[in-house]
């Protein structure tokens, strides 16, 4: 079987991948979640004219230097005058409160001497001076959030300003997880000969929560057909959009991780991918459910999930963003050339001020090494059958979370 290109193997995943259908949260549950209708302001803002400093509503025509003017009242925010003014008046007025009928500027604290009910204007007035007009920020009417867009901290105070207690949202993804493995034990285990700490899990959870899905944890299957088809099931029925497994991939006599989804009825749309590291993963449908079988190696599970399952998770929460960006760089040193496959180099970045990054590769590509990973900033994408490439040659990376 032909190893599938990488851009071939992504559009087949992303084949048919659209947002999952809408859901009305609470403002505090909202941040990070991707809007599924325009959101338009129920009212203005402000609704009214309103003072934007502490100090005096006055007929301009009537503050002029040295005026004095009778005050009749006063004016805080959320307690408006009852009555329009009259030549020669004026209102004590707070910041955010509602300009009373027939003012039409603001002399500031700072510019008025008060004496009992009379006030001095100590510097002339001009009409709209420090006044906030209605609908300055926004008119009712007005689309401000747009469909597709995923929500920040402080577009949830917009989104409250223009009164909407709740957002219509595109649902989250469910994605399953299950390693597979005999040799795999918990972190805080003592390790039998021949185990390992399992790890992987860890951070597909938390690279998957943050792309906005949510997370169910299908645990560590035993290397039969049956245990690995019992977790399928439960991911079946949980309603999982998405069932990630890591592990059980490759071609071993182990590996029977294609069997058991076979058998719960899993179509393998493709199996093995033109890339380093990575290459024996899979992808499948059972129905509405999509299926991505990662590779046990830490490092090339990780690649993988960046790659492929975190564009799929965004197709589906209604993201626009998908596909993961790639930025320009320069070669730290000096590379050898590429075989058939595409290279994804773990890489330090070297930023540079008015300048691309540079990106030195770690010394040591083996796929199990974690500690690499942690200190790489980027993935150094190598195409297939590039040549070899000197220090400070252009080259494209993909940074990783941060």
């Amino acid at each position: 079987m032909a190893l599938m290109p990488v851009a071939d193997a992504l559009r087949a995943v992303l084949d048919g991948a659209s947002a999952l259908p809408e859901e009305m949260i609470a403002l505090d549950d909202a941040r990070g979640r991707v809007l599924a209708r325009d959101l338009t302001a129920m009212r203005s803002q402000p609704p009214a004219d309103m003072s934007a400093m502490d100090g005096y509503a006055v007929r301009a025509a009537d503050a002029t230097l040295s005026a004095r003017l009778t005050v009749i009242g006063e004016v805080a925010a959320g307690r408006p005058f009852a009555r329009t003014m009259q030549p020669g008046e004026a209102v004590r007025i707070f910041t955010g409160g509602v300009i009373p009928n027939g003012a039409d500027a603001i002399v500031i604290q700072e510019d008025a001497t008060r004496d009992g009910d009379t006030v001095t204007v100590n510097e002339a007035a001009s009409a709209g001076r420090h006044i906030r007009r209605a609908g300055i920020d926004f008119r009712e009417g007005d689309v401000l959030l747009k469909t597709s867009h995923r929500l920040l901290d402080r577009d949830l105070a917009l989104a409250a300003s223009m009164n909407h207690p709740v957002l219509p949202v595109f649902r989250r993804p469910k994605v399953a997880m299950l390693a597979t493995g005999d040799e795999l034990v918990m972190p805080g285990s003592a390790p039998d000969p021949g185990q390992i700490v399992y790890s992987n899990g860890f951070a597909l959870r938390a690279l998957a929560r943050d792309q906005g899905a949510d997370v169910i944890d299908l645990g560590i299957a035993r290397d039969t057909v049956d245990d690995t088809a019992s977790a399928i099931r439960r991911a079946i029925e949980a309603g999982a959009d998405i069932l990630v497994t890591t592990g059980g991939a490759s071609v071993g006599d182990h590996d029977l991780v294609k069997q058991a989804l076979e058998r719960e009825g899993v179509a393998i749309g493709f199996w093995k991918i033109a890339m380093r590291p990575g290459k024996p993963m899979m992808h499948g449908r059972r129905g509405a459910m999509r299926v991505l079988g990662l590779p046990g190696n830490p490092v090339s599970s990780y690649v993988c999930a960046i790659l492929f399952m975190a564009p799929l998770i965004r197709a589906l929460t209604g993201r626009t963003d998908i596909a993961w960006p790639v930025h320009d760089a320069v070669l730290g040193r000096e590379v050898p050339a590429n075989d058939q496959r595409e290279d994804y180099l773990r890489a330090a970045l070297q930023e540079r001020p008015g300048s691309v990054p540079v990106a030195v590769p770690v010394s040591n590509q083996d796929s199990s090494l974690m500690a690499n990973l942690t200190r790489a900033d980027a993935l150094l994408i190598r195409p297939p059958h590039a040549p070899s490439a000197a220090a400070g040659v252009p080259c494209k990376v993909l940074r990783l979370p941060a």
